[in-house]
């Protein structure tokens, strides 16, 4: 061969073996990754999914009194059954201004608070166990089409004790829709602001 060649050669095994090194390095390296991710279509693998459920569980309190509320609230996602009512701003003793901050004009149908995590949701009165600024998921119910729904906890009352919670409607005369319901499942998705 001459020189030159031999030369080009070189150059060319050289070239190809730079180029084993990287794509070596980039494939160990995204070989972890998958270790870590075990990810397949935008799904965890079972074992993770195993892991994450059985961790949900150990998250999750049920509890049946406000005692039990206040003392796993702020570590667990708490759940209780419990009464749903609703109450309108021209309620009676109502000032059409909510309790806690920032205290919006509930008047005039304004029935929704914007929060930044969980878009427009339902203003809800509850029990002082319950801080302001709390979601909670409401189900189990028979008005709005029995969907799952969200509210905000932003206001009190003095007959809303224990495990009722008080829907916000634009008047009173709305509230005969909701009632007096019972057996309703709430779920404390967020533990205050």
């Amino acid at each position: 061969m001459r020189k030159q060649e031999k030369l080009s050669l070189k150059k060319y095994l050289l070239y190809l073996f730079y180029i084993f090194v990287l794509a070596f390095i980039i494939v160990s390296g995204n070989s972890r990754a998958h270790i870590v991710t075990s990810n397949v279509n935008n799904v965890k693998s079972i074992q993770s999914t195993r892991i994450v459920k059985d961790s949900e569980k150990e998250l999750v309190k049920t509890v049946s009194n406000t005692k039990d509320i206040k003392k796993f609230g702020k570590e667990y996602k708490v759940e209780f059954t419990g009464t749903l009512t609703g109450y309108g701003p021209d309620c009676e003793g109502c000032i059409g201004i909510v309790y806690c901050a920032p205290n919006p004009n509930v008047q005039n149908n304004n029935i929704y608070y914007t929060d930044k995590e969980y878009g427009k949701i339902r203003i809800v009165a509850a029990d002082y166990s319950i801080p302001c600024g709390s979601i909670i998921k409401i189900s189990n119910y028979k008005f709005m089409d029995n969907k799952d729904f969200y509210a905000i906890v932003l206001d009190r009352g003095s007959a809303i004790v224990g495990l009722t919670m008080d829907l916000l409607y634009g008047s009173e005369k709305e509230t005969v829709v909701v009632g007096r319901q019972r057996n309703i499942k709430f779920s404390i998705e967020r533990w205050g602001w």
